[in-house]
């Protein structure tokens, strides 16, 4: 505010600079030298103030470490403390700038009173960032997914990599990085595939009606039974789904641990198909027979 004053002073005094005569040059020059204390002081002050945001950044830094160590050392989600210390920067940063405007001369009560001013008026102008917020404290208490579970909204889906303020960033199974508003997965439907320590794994696949079905469902048995990843103490099940128009359709199912579920799915699928080729079942697809009419052909050339 003084250097404010300075400099609007200064130029009133050089507004008139044309009309200028010898007592004002001395005024002007007598003016500059009263000064220039001014603004060695002020000048102190924003070299002091920078240093003293320099060390409150690294304060703030220090202050976000230590209450996240705390956080982990009580066992809290990953999330829960990624979010908090989200929100102590914040804070943290808010209230430096506050003191060092403060501490340059800025009126503070004014500073209280147009931050309130402009709360209000940023409150209404951003509503869904403030509902992504409340999104984001709900996601921490009710706890529908935490750091790492594997969830699916909508179309977007991967594991979570990070609850912040505002935002959950997941990232894909090809590595991309999907940033979805903590306000969408509050209000919306999601799937968290990893929620639960197993899952069912559950196959479906086709045989020829001319195969043997005892055997075909003796062969699926044996391949639950033989993988180590199948947990033997859950039941497993080998049955017909369907008679299908070209098929009998077998289903298995079987359950395993759930970071097991995608490796131990493909390994069966493999096996299957190689063990029914080994046995000669049948694994029947659609074909599409085209007959020709040898006398509408001829009739039509004629």
């Amino acid at each position: 505010m003084y250097l404010i004053a300075l400099l609007t002073n200064g130029m009133e005094e050089l507004s008139d600079l044309k009309d200028l005569q010898p007592e004002d040059v001395n005024r002007l020059v007598k003016y500059v030298k009263d000064s220039i204390p001014g603004l060695i002081d002020f000048g102190i002050k924003i070299i002091i103030a920078l240093v003293l945001f320099f060390i409150g950044t690294r304060l703030i830094k220090l202050v976000q470490k230590l209450i996240c160590k705390a956080m982990e050392r009580h066992g809290s989600e990953v999330g829960a403390i990624q979010f908090v210390g989200s929100f102590v920067k914040a804070g943290l940063y808010f209230l430096l700038i506050f003191i060092l405007a403060g501490y340059l001369g800025a009126d503070t009560a004014s500073i209280v009173a147009l931050v309130g001013s402009a709360g209000l008026a940023i409150g209404l102008a951003v509503q869904g960032s403030l509902a992504n917020f409340a999104g984001g404290v709900l996601i921490l208490l009710l706890r529908p997914f935490k750091v790492g579970d594997y969830i699916i909204e909508g179309t977007y889906e991967g594991t979570v990599d990070k609850i912040e303020l505002f935002y959950t960033r997941l990232l894909t199974v090809d590595n991309r990085m999907v940033i979805i508003p903590n306000g969408i997965l509050s209000n919306n439907s999601l799937t968290n595939v990893t929620a639960q320590e197993k899952r069912q794994i559950d196959i479906r696949v086709g045989i020829a009606y001319d195969s043997d079905l005892k055997k075909a469902k003796d062969l699926l048995q044996k391949i639950m039974d033989q993988d180590d990843c199948v947990l033997k103490e859950e039941d497993t099940k080998v049955f017909v789904d369907s008679l299908a128009d070209s098929c009998v359709q077998l289903g298995l199912r079987c359950w395993v641990t759930t970071n097991d579920y995608w490796p131990t799915r493909w390994r069966m699928t493999e096996t299957i198909k190689l063990t029914f080729d080994e046995n000669h079942i049948e694994i029947p697809f659609n074909q599409l027979d085209v007959n020709i009419k040898e006398n509408a052909v001829v009739n039509k050339a004629k």
